[in-house]
């Protein structure tokens, strides 16, 4: 499993590193760059699929262009709501929002993007599970899931395991096998 996420690039960091993502980082090539450890992104998404089949109101969020069909399938996979592009800030908060919506979890792909969510989940109690690269802060992230955040291959095979950990933690598939689904799916076409 480790090998998919080295050839999506899912274990290249960033030159900059927060003290939170360094039990995370393998090595620090010599360019400078982090290597993170392709073991605990498959281990920490294993873990994020057993805690997400929990729930059934789940809402998944990505401000930035490279994640949204990500967000986009894993969320029909899995029967999520998702919010991509601009996140309104009352989406979690405000009932009389028109796009209000109560889920019991949020998932997010990039701090930084996507901090109005956090924000708003965090004023409601609602759990966060958010994909990290080396330079995020880990602050109001209850489940970390260390990865490349920014490339279009690595957060669409982020977003494939846990739709697949997430069926298979349901009892909807019994294997790997049984999900008729490509990382290839999840990934954002660019248009040229």
């Amino acid at each position: 499993m480790t090998e998919e996420y080295l050839k999506a690039g899912s274990h290249i960091g960033l030159k900059s590193r927060t003290k939170d993502m360094k039990k995370f980082i393998f090595k620090i090539r010599q360019d400078g760059l982090s290597i993170i450890d392709a073991a605990k992104i498959d281990e920490r998404v294993k873990i994020a699929g057993k805690f997400l089949a929990r729930f059934q109101k789940i809402m998944a969020v990505s401000r930035k262009v490279n994640g949204h069909k990500a967000v986009k399938m894993f969320s029909e996979i899995v029967g999520a709501k998702y919010v991509i592009g601009r996140f309104l800030p009352g989406t979690l908060t405000n009932p009389n929002f028109p796009e209000y919506y109560e889920p019991e979890v949020l998932i997010i792909t990039d701090p930084i993007a996507d901090r109005q969510a956090i924000e708003e989940a965090v004023k409601m109690h609602i759990p966060i599970v958010g994909l990290c690269d080396t330079s995020n802060s880990t602050r109001n992230i209850d489940l970390v899931i260390p990865c490349n955040n920014k490339g279009k291959k690595s957060i669409a095979l982020i977003y494939y395991n846990l739709a697949k950990e997430i069926l298979k933690n349901r009892g909807k598939i019994k294997s790997d096998e049984e999900f008729k689904y490509s990382p290839e799916d999840f990934e954002m076409k660019i248009k040229t």
